[in-house]
């Protein structure tokens, strides 16, 4: 099968699925027209729109199946969607969070989200009127994003977050570090909460000796360097559910704080070894960490058990092969 991925690359997750669906022996790859400090380029074509509209035919001509992200297609105005249909080609859409965020209904379960970077209601909702009229299933990474997008589509898949752990040798918090290191890695800062997070390090400072580092503008394979140093990782705080920092960080064995809304920890794999932590309780939580370092250890392995289990790219491209062999033309 000759699988298309675009066109914009979220949290390097078409480059990771790509490369593990090329290993089960199909040909996969990205074509990327959003560009960040973050750097990815594994299996990607990274272009921009115009590049993309010169290789549209070819790409039409060329792929069996269009996987598309982030409520992005082909075109900007979706009118490659016709096209595609009648050719009898498949696709899906994968949505990741802030595409189809509804702001209202964000708010219904969780007091803390910030929504600062949806388009308006009406925009999500006429976008995805469009991209139903011809694709009938979607993806979300986790039922925080399913309960936007359930109405619109036939059928929409939970699919985790995937990682390549080739890539994250653990390197488990030591018990006996009487100095630990605290990081903070918000590629939106108001998005993760970043506010709350350095007020509790403020706070803490006062009490307890750890050094805290605040990463970002760091390309993503200089930051894994940074975070394998670290002994806990807050990472967002009001969302309501994980992204891929704490899968990252779970994968290297760290300690992950990052608020989980209580109405959605049910809909996970057993198990989550996250510290759940809202502004409210961040410093509490925070704090048993600091005086507990065998605590720290004991998530950071329980984390990279987890990740193996839930977010290994070789598994989650079984699941995404299942998806894919299903989809109607």
């Amino acid at each position: 099968m000759k699988i298309f991925h675009g066109t914009t690359e979220i949290a390097g997750q078409m480059g990771i699925l790509s490369s593990a669906l090329a290993k089960k022996g199909h040909y996969s790859i990205g074509y990327n027209t959003f560009h960040s400090y973050l750097g990815y380029k594994d299996f990607l074509v990274n272009t921009d729109q115009d590049g993309l509209e010169e290789k549209t035919q070819y790409i039409l001509d060329y792929f069996d199946l269009f996987h598309f992200h982030y409520g992005t297609t082909l075109s900007p105005e979706f009118t490659d969607l016709p096209e595609i249909k009648s050719r009898n080609k498949k696709m899906v859409m994968h949505h990741w969070g802030n595409d189809v965020r509804f702001h209202d209904r964000a708010k219904i379960h969780n007091p803390y989200v910030y929504t600062g970077d949806s388009p308006p209601n009406e925009d999500i909702h006429a976008k995805l009127l469009k991209i139903t009229t011809y694709i009938k299933e979607a993806i979300v990474q986790d039922y925080e994003v399913y309960e936007y997008v359930k109405d619109y589509y036939e059928k929409v898949h939970v699919v985790p977050i995937a990682i390549d752990l080739s890539h994250f040798e653990p390197n488990y918090p030591s018990v006996q570090k009487k100095r630990p290191l605290i990081l903070h890695a918000p590629t939106n800062p108001d998005f993760k909460g970043t506010r709350y997070i350095e007020q509790t390090i403020e706070r803490l400072k006062d009490e307890y000796d750890f050094d805290y580092q605040r990463i970002e503008k760091m390309n993503h394979e200089e930051a894994i360097k940074v975070y394998r140093n670290a002994d806990i990782i807050l990472d967002q705080v009001l969302c309501g559910s994980y992204g891929l920092l704490s899968v990252e960080s779970m994968a290297l064995g760290k300690p992950v704080v990052t608020f989980i809304r209580p109405d959605l920890i049910s809909t996970f794999p057993p198990g989550l070894p996250i510290v759940n932590a809202n502004p409210d309780n961040l410093y509490e939580q925070t704090k048993k960490l600091l005086e507990h370092p065998e605590w720290r250890r004991e998530l950071g392995e329980k984390g990279r058990q987890y990740v193996e289990k839930v977010h290994s790219h070789d598994i989650v491209a079984d699941q995404l092969l299942t998806i894919y062999f299903n989809l109607k033309e």
